[in-house]
């Protein structure tokens, strides 16, 4: 049987500019899915996009994109996620909310071994 763990890693945090996530330690599991999702954008439209990006880790201090990027949706309730395996030890989400804008998200990453 697998196992499988869910984390709350940001919980009606507001995102305005370059943000970061929590670092996660997650070398247990083999596979990984960040679920984002929007509770309120605040002086943003259709057209403004939040750049988010899944970085990795092997101590938890220095960072490098994984590659894999998504675009948080800007109406509430909107949910993106993005997946990655082969990931080494530690995991977290940066990116950054076009200028004058303000994301209010909440972000689980579900691992699986």
């Amino acid at each position: 049987m697998r196992e499988s763990h869910t984390a709350v890693i940001e919980r009606n945090v507001t995102w305005r500019g370059d943000f970061a996530t929590e670092p996660y330690e997650c070398a247990w599991a083999g596979e990984a899915i960040f679920f984002v999702r929007c509770l309120s954008a605040d002086g943003l439209d259709e057209s403004d996009r939040a750049d988010l990006r899944i970085q990795i880790s092997p101590d938890g201090m220095h960072w490098c994109d994984e590659g894999t990027s998504m675009n948080l949706p800007t109406e509430p309730d909107e949910v993106t996620f993005g997946r990655v395996s082969h990931f080494g030890g530690w995991l977290r989400l940066v990116g950054e909310v076009p200028e004058d804008g303000a994301l209010t998200v909440l972000v689980y990453l579900v691992l699986k071994e």
